[in-house]
This record gives C-alpha cells, sequence and structure tokens, in this order.
C-alpha cells in the first residue's frame, strides 16, 4: 500500500467513529448530510428496507452508515441489497442527490412527484 493510501485508510479508520453518529443535521428546516447537502426521501421506500438500488443509487447516492453505526433517536439503521448500511429517518431511507452542486441546493425536491426532501 502507498503511502497515500495508507493516509486516507487510517484517516478513514480515525473518523469512522464520528461520523457514524452523524447521520444528518437540520438546516433551513430540512435534513443535511454532513457535507450540508440535503437529504430526501423516496416515495417508493417501504417497510424500513430501501427501493433505490443500482442505477438509482448512483443518482441518489444512499447515506450510508458505519458498520458499527447504532441507532439513535429518530434515526435507524437499515441494511441495504447491496449489503451496506443506510441511515433512515423515521423509517425513511436518507439520500442525496447528484444534481446538487451546492449545499443548500434543492433540486431533487419533487423529481417525479416521489422524490422529496427529508423534513425532520
Amino acid at each position: 500500500m502507498n503511502r497515500k493510501a495508507l493516509l486516507a485508510a487510517l484517516g478513514a479508520a480515525i473518523l469512522a467513529p464520528i461520523f457514524a453518529f452523524a447521520q444528518a443535521t437540520e438546516k433551513d428546516g430540512v435534513l443535511v448530510n454532513g457535507a450540508g447537502m440535503t437529504l430526501y426521501t423516496f416515495d417508493k421506500d417501504a417497510g424500513g428496507k430501501s427501493a433505490c438500488n443500482g442505477p438509482c443509487a448512483g443518482n441518489w447516492p444512499p447515506l450510508m452508515a458505519a458498520a458499527d453505526a447504532k441507532p439513535s433517536g429518530d434515526y435507524t439503521v437499515i441494511a441495504r441489497d447491496d449489503g451496506g448500511r443506510q441511515w433512515a429517518h423515521k423509517g425513511k431511507p436518507l439520500y442525496a442527490w447528484k444534481n446538487d452542486k451546492n449545499p443548500g441546493d434543492r433540486t431533487g425536491d419533487g423529481f417525479n412527484n416521489v422524490w422529496h426532501v427529508a423534513k425532520p
């Protein structure tokens, strides 16, 4: 492993416990991820399961949870079809939108009448 890759891996290992609990925060009446990007819910998700996989997840990146992430308050962790773990708020899996370029963008709200900003 080269030095740059090793430092990146060490940094991820050190920061993982911090971000494992930082599911989302509220800003201006919506939930945002750690980078301040708007989070969304998908109407087709049901029963604590994500219906957004494959190409869908490329467009709507899931808010992933660390392997050791623990539920807290309204936040839970669901298992994804790809084996990953995803944060959910009040039972609804959370996603970002690839076309939001800056914190505060909400260009995915109402997309195809099935995507909505996640509200606290």
